[in-house]
């Protein structure tokens, strides 16, 4: 199988397109492949092409397009998961395995118990981190889709976007078992889902008392049973079984 590689530039057959840096530096110094190798690039978009190295330098790379390609299927319906930010390197992982599992978006949220603020986020700058480990991740599982990662919000901002939004898409939060009289088991859900959905994931401590009342008034609740899982889990926990009960698999 050819090596694929994230070309955003990429638009259409014929074209001759420059890899990002990173991408340029994987083609030339790991995999040391030079002019006349076949490869595949995807845009990040949809897209996925044929293309053949065309240039290349020891931080550089072009690679001419050639007929586009098939690439693995997106879901029918397009989920964003809105993850409350965990401790160190725990949300590398699940960025990773979101993108892996076919979300669409990631919006990663600061709670109350989350142990970072926004502001230190955007100083750390991990939105570009995860940016890069959403494209390393969609090249490995095939897809030519790279989600995109939005800014993180706190909480109380986040929230009053949610009951507009059930307007028009499924919009479920996960708490714990008892968390919320009102809260149902996953499983009691209508399998027929709208074109949009988000599901919500809460931090390493739990929702509070009051996020989980704003949560109710927002949008609809959800437990998985009578398990309390753990928050570094629950995404793509979340996502399979709603994949699967939407015959997405």
């Amino acid at each position: 199988m050819n090596a694929r590689f994230y070309a955003p530039d990429a638009r259409a057959e014929g074209e001759l397109v420059a890899l990002p840096p990173d991408e340029a530096q994987h083609l030339t110094r790991v995999l040391r492949l030079g002019r006349g190798a076949s490869v595949r690039v995807f845009n990040g978009r949809g897209a996925e092409f044929e293309a053949t190295v065309e240039e290349t330098t020891k931080d550089e790379a072009c690679v001419l397009l050639g007929p586009r390609r098939q690439s693995a299927p997106e879901p029918r319906v397009a989920v964003t998961l809105a993850q409350a930010v965990l401790k160190g390197d725990k949300m590398d992982d699940v960025v990773r395995d979101a993108v892996m599992m076919g979300a669409a978006a990631i919006q990663p949220i600061v709670t109350t118990r989350t142990e970072v603020s926004v502001a230190t986020l955007e100083k750390g700058r991990r939105r570009d981190r995860w940016e890069r480990i959403a494209i390393s991740s969609a090249k490995q599982c095939g897809r030519a889709v790279v989600p995109q990662i939005k800014e993180a919000v706190a909480f109380e901002t986040f929230v009053p976007t949610l009951a507009p939004l059930t307007l028009s898409a499924t919009v479920l939060m996960f708490v714990e078992p008892g968390a919320a009289s009102e809260a149902i088991p996953l499983g009691a859900l209508d399998s027929k889902p709208s074109a949009e959905a988000m599901i919500v994931v809460g931090p390493e401590g739990g929702w509070t008392p009051e996020e989980v009342a704003a949560g109710v008034a927002a949008c609809r609740v959800v437990t998985l049973g009578e398990r309390t899982l753990r928050a570094d889990v629950m995404g793509v926990v979340g996502l399979t079984a709603l994949f699967t009960a939407w015959k997405e698999f």
